[in-house]
């Protein structure tokens, strides 16, 4: 699968620093298979995969919560990811999971950057059609200037073309 990128507080010289798990990360999405193209198969497909290379899923942002929005997909080495086939009102929510979980809060100092994988709208379009108001590499590259004083942790993201 193709993708493109873009990077928030300089996430891609971060993960440059962390080479491996920026390839693994690149290597997941390039080789991952659309099979029918439903979001659900997506999002098991990533779990599987990534689960399979060492990422752990599903990591709660505080150890006593068992609220299913207090977690983020896989986290591995100080970096998280998030997987967004969901509505577009989700997005400062997922970004508000990395801050929590960046330097930013001393407690729960977990990760140096989170990594946001989207749909581009063209990709939603052609795959997704139902899902008109889902988030896309497009609108997040759009918020995210504007949150800057709000989320400070460094941010990749990364749409599926």
């Amino acid at each position: 699968m193709n993708y493109k990128t873009y990077s928030f507080r300089f996430a891609e010289e971060i993960l440059n620093s962390k080479i491996d798990i920026r390839r693994e990360i690149e290597e997941v999405i390039k080789t991952m298979d659309l099979g029918p193209g439903s979001r659900d198969y997506l999002n098991k497909e990533f779990k599987r995969i990534f689960t399979s290379k060492g990422w752990t899923s599903e990591v709660r942002l505080f150890e006593d919560s068992s609220d299913v929005m207090a977690k983020v997909d896989f986290l591995k080495g100080r970096v998280a990811i998030e997987v967004a086939f969901s509505h577009a009102s989700f997005l400062g929510i997922d970004m508000l999971k990395f801050q929590v979980m960046s330097y930013s809060n001393p407690l729960l100092n977990k990760i140096d950057v989170g990594v946001y994988i989207v749909a581009t709208s063209d990709f939603q379009r052609q795959h997704f059609p139902e899902s008109g108001g889902s988030v896309t590499y497009e609108k997040v590259v759009n918020y995210l200037p504007h949150l800057r004083s709000a989320i400070q942790v460094p941010v990749w993201v990364i749409g599926l073309i």
